[in-house]
Formats: structure tokens, sequence, C-alpha cells
């Protein structure tokens, strides 16, 4: 890490898509955290997507209200590694809490789109796991959902949209209290 003091944070951004240098750039970028953001944001545009990948990865934990939008403009990706990535830090409040995290009206749609139509498994089981977040109080939620239970190709993706569909362990989980 000593080599990465100096080195400014778009370089870090850089050494996201260099298999020798990731792990280090990412934890730097990740510890010097706020300061980093714009420099992280602007690695949504390049040309590597294992920079993109990286980038989504990192404002899964440092996303703010300003790098929102430009991470849910990410879902069309050409790259299902960096849709993935997406749609973990769109889905995930564990690593950011959700003080941040979008409501359905900014993401429920391209996450319906992925779940029924991404050629990518992993990344319809991302976006599986975002639709069920609004499972609850989206109809279209449950119905994708339950399509999804009945009818995708993959045995994964199945099982876990089963899980945020009535009746589902998740879904179960974290329904909402009647007192309240």
């Amino acid at each position: 890490m000593l080599g990465f003091v100096s080195t400014d944070n778009a370089s870090l951004v850089s050494c996201l898509g260099d298999p020798q240098r990731t792990v280090v750039a990412y934890r730097e970028l990740l510890r010097r955290g706020e300061s980093a953001v714009g420099a992280v944001r602007a690695g949504l545009r390049d040309p590597n997507a294992a920079v993109r990948e990286g980038c989504c990865r990192l404002l899964d934990h440092l996303v703010d209200t300003e790098s929102m939008s430009a991470l849910i403009a990410m879902v069309g990706d050409p790259d299902a590694r960096v849709r993935i990535a997406v749609f973990h830090a769109l889905a995930c409040d564990r690593c950011k809490g959700d003080t941040c995290a979008p409501g359905a009206d900014r993401v429920l749609d391209p996450a319906l789109h992925h779940l029924a139509s991404d050629p990518d498994r992993h990344v319809r089981a991302m976006a599986a796991e975002l639709v069920g977040k609004f499972a609850h109080f989206e109809v279209r939620a449950v119905a994708a959902l339950r399509a999804s239970r009945a009818g995708d190709p993959s045995p994964a993706v199945r099982k876990k949209a089963g899980w945020f569909i009535p009746g589902g362990t998740i879904y179960e989980r974290t329904r909402p209290s009647a007192t309240g």
C-alpha cells in the first residue's frame, strides 16, 4: 500500500483494471472515502470493464446522492460483471445503510427488465434481489418474482425469486409489522 500513498485518485481508479494491483487500489480508494468519490464516479465511464466493475463495487460503500444517478445508469452496461455489481450496489443496504437507497420510482423498472430478460443468470439473480426489496408494496414486483420463480431457465434464479415472494423466507422475515 505504501506505493499508493502519493498516487492520485484517478490513477488508483485506473489500477482497478490491473489484476496485479486491483485489490490494493480498491482498498486504498475505500480508505480514502469521500475524497475519492469523484474519481470513482468518473471511472464508471472507463473503457475497461474491470475498472467500471470496481467503481460500482466501491460506490456500493461510498455512494452519495450525486453518484446514485450515475450508478443507476450503469444497469445497461454491456458487461455482465458490471451489471451484477450495479444490481448488488442498488440492492444492498448492508454496505451503506439505506440513507441513499433509491426508491422504486428510480430502480424498479430497470430491475424488472433485467429480471425478465437479461441473458446472464447472475445478473437476473441480482435483479431479483433488487425487485425483492419492493415486494411488500409493489404488485409488479411480486408478479415479476412469481414469473421468474415459475419460468426462469436457471434453478438458482428460480430459487432466489422464491425467497422474495409471499411465503418465501426473505419476504416473511422482512414483512412490515402490523403494529407501527
